[in-house]
């Protein structure tokens, strides 16, 4: 097996797989009137989604499906009333000529392999958030967009909602509620556990497992189901934080900080998997402090329903969403609508708009026939920044150790300047996990030190620098499935 070296992963150096399993064809502009022929790489839920929005384009064909699992590609064959091409390997897919752009919409392991085998192949490509497993491959899939000058949107939708450019002018140059001081991020939904079997789960005969594995290590699977729950495995997924967080976290990002840094400076996270005994090793509650050098940001998140009641923890503001705390009020966002409030908790604007969905697929449309990636709302190099936070939260958790009276009292005013919010955050998971059975206190709860990210080198450096860096990139199963280093 193949470890990716830790070392900066940008600049010249050997290139481990850098070579193309494809030529790089010249991209021929597509004329306004014609159509644009799109390949789904994925049969999944999510892919047929996007697949069914972008049939509602009078200049888009779907011409071509892929899937590992040959039972979902003719599930998805029969919802088509025109004549499909059909694959296992993607790879087939992408040597069609008669093929423009592909959807990615795979497991998190997939994503950017998939996206980078597509830019060689002289595609455009849509894929779906977040975009990098690791914060390695991210960077590899910018360079593959950057080298090969392909239009590459990643699966963002909200940055295509009419209402973001709004609240962005509300709160920046109008400041209608003043300077913002701090951001709270929020993602509550409950999730049922993913069971845990006495013997590995078999993968059905329909699947080829060597292409489902793709870039993950072969690991036995003791969850119930091969599909979906794979989220909650690291072999394969990001947990809760890339499947759900990345959207609030990008709100924040886009409409809060406007994007103005790739990566905070300094974080600290912890969290645990509680409740039901699982296969899942992800967290089911989450909470982060990221110092991004401006407005400081607190994340809190949790998938555990309390054991009293189907709620997921308390929290202000919205389940699901951002509130952006300012001099004179507070704004409180989440998908599809806004609220801002004055300081005395009286509603004096509100945002309506919707998930952006059909907006986002037809800016990519828009950007492929026009060779135009400045004009994506999403474009990689954003996805790849929001994945990056996604990314460090999770090293923050891996990086933990259980807290005792000692580290809990450090912990509690870590958050420098925003303790209040901060301890909110605490609050809650404690007392969700206690109505759990659980303690914050000397148990599975586990809670990183402050550790610091050089944006630069892109690696940690001081405390904990070692292990947080391990996870920069991941082993790969075998040089057939790693993932290039793109030089550009």
């Amino acid at each position: 097996m193949t470890r990716i070296s830790r070392r900066r992963f940008i600049g010249a150096g050997l290139a481990i797989g850098a070579a193309s399993i494809f030529p790089a064809p010249a991209k021929i502009a597509l004329g306004a009137n014609e159509r644009v022929r799109l390949g789904s790489i994925s049969c999944g839920g999510r892919a047929n989604e996007l697949m069914a929005d972008f049939r509602k384009f009078d200049d888009v064909d779907i011409v071509a499906i892929c899937d590992p699992d040959s039972s979902r590609v003719g599930t998805t064959k029969d919802k088509f009333e025109q004549e499909l091409k059909t694959f296992t390997d993607c790879r087939e897919l992408l040597d069609d000529k008669d093929i423009d752009a592909v959807i990615v919409a795979t497991c998190d392991h997939w994503h950017c392999l998939g996206a980078i085998w597509a830019m060689q192949a002289g595609k455009d490509v849509y894929v779906e958030k977040p975009l990098a497993h690791n914060i390695y491959e991210g960077v590899q899939v910018v360079n593959a967009a950057r080298k090969y000058k392909r239009v590459c949107q990643v699966g963002m939708q909200q940055r295509s909602d009419r209402i973001q450019p709004e609240i962005k002018k509300f709160l920046h140059e109008e400041k209608q509620i003043g300077d913002i001081k701090m951001a709270r991020v929020n993602h509550y939904m409950p999730r049922n556990p993913i069971g845990l079997r006495d013997q590995p789960l078999e993968f059905p005969e329909t699947v080829d497992k060597n292409l489902w594995l793709g870039p993950a290590l072969d690991l036995p699977i003791y969850r119930n189901n091969l599909q979906y729950d794979w989220h909650w495995s690291w072999n394969t997924g990001t947990g809760e934080m890339g499947n759900w967080g990345v959207h609030v976290l990008d709100d924040c990002r886009n409409v809060v900080l406007l994007d103005a840094m790739e990566f905070p400076k300094r974080i600290l996270g912890g969290g645990v998997r509680a409740g039901e005994k699982d296969d899942g090793e992800t967290p089911n509650v989450h909470f982060v402090y990221f110092d991004s050098g401006t407005v400081p940001v607190v994340l809190a998140l949790s998938t555990l329903a309390m054991a009293e009641s189907r709620s997921a923890g308390p929290h202000p503001g919205p389940g699901s969403g951002y509130i952006a705390y300012c001099e004179g009020g507070r704004l409180e966002g989440q998908r599809g609508g806004a609220k801002a409030f004055d300081s005395d908790g009286n509603l004096i604007m509100e945002f309506k708009g919707n998930s952006g969905q059909i907006e986002h697929q037809r800016n990519f449309i828009d950007a492929v026939k026009s060779e135009d990636s400045s004009i994506l709302n999403a474009e990689v190099a954003v996805g790849k920044a929001t994945s990056e936070w996604c990314n460090l939260a999770n090293i923050a958790f891996r990086c933990g150790r259980p807290l005792d009276e000692e580290r809990a009292a450090v912990v509690a005013k870590a958050a420098e300047g925003i303790e209040k919010i901060w301890g909110e955050a605490l609050d809650s998971a404690q007392q969700t996990l206690g109505s759990n059975g659980v303690s914050m206190l000397n148990s599975d709860v586990m809670v990183s030190d402050m550790l610091t990210f050089d944006s630069e080198s892109r690696k940690f450096v001081g405390v904990d620098a070692e292990k947080a860096n391990s996870f920069l990139s991941r082993e790969y199963r075998s040089k057939e499935f790693t993932v290039p280093e793109i030089e550009i």
